[in-house]
């Protein structure tokens, strides 16, 4: 616990910042190999609640990542079932602040382990990653996150899009091992990003932050 609260506070206080999982996902959906969605169960068995941040359950938690991993991940069509467990660790929802002069930051810290479907003696035998990855995901550089979330986003609008771009790196690691591991098929059947899909993340991102600077039931992971 000590050393998710840690991690936490960390990543409140870094000035980087994620993309923006809601945004990404009006760009044109590139393949992921022969992945299909099966069942993404999501759990939060020990979540922390980090340092000045708004509180919110468990079950607020798991209904808002369930709901960005079947936004993201459903639309997919390949021939291979897979399945997601993901586990909440930690979070921080930044409540109102000082404009500018203190705007805490939000963050949500996940564990995920990808399964492929099929009849095995064992989970461990179906699981891709031996051990669950541990991902870290922020708030994404917005008008509104300039003088911090909490000052002009409700709670279920901060959730929301945390776990919206919580899904998003989870999508973006998953391609990372496809390319390095052979994931969904191999590198030849996940498409990488494009030159022209990355210079738009990256005129996005920085656009962000100019703005900132202008003042079957399958296992969690774990």
């Amino acid at each position: 616990m000590l050393r998710r609260l840690a991690i936490l506070s960390a990543a409140c206080l870094t000035l980087a910042a994620c993309a923006d999982g809601a945004r990404e996902l009006e760009r044109p959906l590139r393949p992921l190999g022969d992945f299909r969605l099966g069942h993404a169960v999501v759990t939060a068995p020990n979540i922390v609640q980090g340092p000045a941040s708004r509180k919110a359950s468990g079950d607020e938690w798991i209904e808002a990542m369930d709901a960005a991993l079947e936004e993201r991940f459903r639309r997919y069509q390949g021939d291979q079932l897979y399945h997601l467990g993901v586990s909440v660790e930690g979070f921080v929802l930044a409540q109102p602040g000082i404009p500018i002069v203190f705007s805490p930051k939000s963050v949500v810290i996940v564990r995920v382990s990808v399964l492929k479907d099929g009849v095995y003696e064992t989970v461990s035998e179906a699981r891709l990653n031996p051990e669950a990855e541990e991902i870290t995901a922020l708030e994404a550089p917005s008008p509104e996150t300039i003088v911090g979330s909490g000052v002009t986003q409700s709670k279920a609008e901060q959730l929301e899009n945390l776990s919206k771009n919580a899904a998003l790196q989870i999508e973006k690691w998953m391609r990372r091992q496809a390319q390095s591991e052979g994931w969904f098929g191999g590198a030849d059947a996940v498409a990488e990003e494009t030159a022209e899909e990355a210079e738009a993340a990256t005129t996005s991102d920085t656009s962000g932050d100019a703005a900132e600077g202008a003042s079957p039931p399958v296992p969690a992971a774990g």
